[in-house]
């Protein structure tokens, strides 16, 4: 192999070695889900999204987290579509992609912007789940050490879904500082409400929160959770939806983040942000035979 076939990109940020980290890789058509979760551990990213059957309009692709298999995340399909679009049409000044993954398949379109790039995806419609209050809500407060004192009063947590189902729990602003997962059941209480993921959302400030579910790593930009996020607001009264929504994340991993959520005259939520370049090569061919 002798075709450049891994890119590490920043997505959601304002120039390289800001925003949220993701390596890319291309060709890997026959490679086993177990060699994928090793390189995406080796690489220490949130994410690592791989690309197969790649041609001029798009890719099938499969998703990685440190710790398992997701079947959609956001950051990953916007910086594999700019990552398409300088392999396969790097002249073009705009282009469409669309990747085939488990969840089914995910539309992008991507800008070129001098050497970088503006890459936006569409959601969908959101599905929206249960409102989550009272009783069923106090064992996630207390994972996320907070407690009904730091809800927003007439905001109610819900769990959204663009693809990954999140519990949003909108709170003020001096909570969003003090929330942190404790304890290692987090996942099971969140599955039991129809949930994958908990976000905390300053409402007013417009800033997010989230991390995996043992509180590990704490996500700088999660496309996944932004479009939710847009939904909430928007469904909620809480932001023109005739306006995009700009949003922060990342400030407290040290690596803030912007992400831009609008929605279109049917509903749809899409989500953009900005792509940056910070290396591309080629794996160790022992390491590729390795991983088919």
């Amino acid at each position: 192999m002798n075709t450049l076939n891994l890119f590490h990109v920043d997505v959601f940020s304002a120039g390289p070695l800001s925003g949220n980290g993701l390596c890319v890789f291309l060709h890997t058509e026959g490679w086993s889900a177990s060699s994928m979760q090793r390189l995406t551990q080796e690489m220490k990213q949130f994410e690592s999204i791989f690309l197969a059957e790649i041609s001029p309009s798009g890719a099938s692709a499969r998703v990685f987290t440190v710790e398992e298999e997701l079947p959609f995340a956001g950051h990953p399909v916007l910086g594999a579509a700019a990552v398409l679009h300088h392999t396969q049409t790097p002249e073009a000044a705009e282009g469409t992609w669309r990747l085939r993954l488990a969840i089914g398949e995910v539309a992008a379109s991507t800008t070129k912007i001098g050497t970088h790039y503006r890459a936006e995806m569409n959601q969908g419609v959101a599905l929206i789940g249960d409102t989550i209050v009272g009783e069923r809500l106090l064992p996630i407060l207390d994972r996320l050490s907070l407690s009904a004192h730091d809800l927003v009063p007439g905001a109610d947590p819900q769990v959204i879904s663009t693809g990954l189902p999140y519990l949003i729990v909108p709170v003020r602003a001096d909570a969003l500082a003090r929330a942190a997962i404790e304890g290692a059941d987090l996942e099971t209480q969140l599955a039991e409400l129809g949930a994958k993921f908990v976000l905390v959302l300053d409402v007013e400030g417009r800033e997010l929160r989230t991390w995996d579910n043992h509180g590990r790593v704490e996500d700088v930009a999660t496309a996944s959770a932004a479009g939710p996020v847009g939904a909430y607001l928007f469904g909620h009264g809480l932001a023109d939806p005739a306006l995009p929504i700009e949003l922060a994340q990342g400030r407290f991993a040290g690596r803030p983040s912007t992400l831009t959520v609008r929605r279109d005259g049917n509903d749809n939520l899409l989500v953009s942000g900005e792509v940056w370049s910070v290396m591309q090569g080629l794996l160790n061919p022992g390491v590729v035979r390795k991983a088919c």
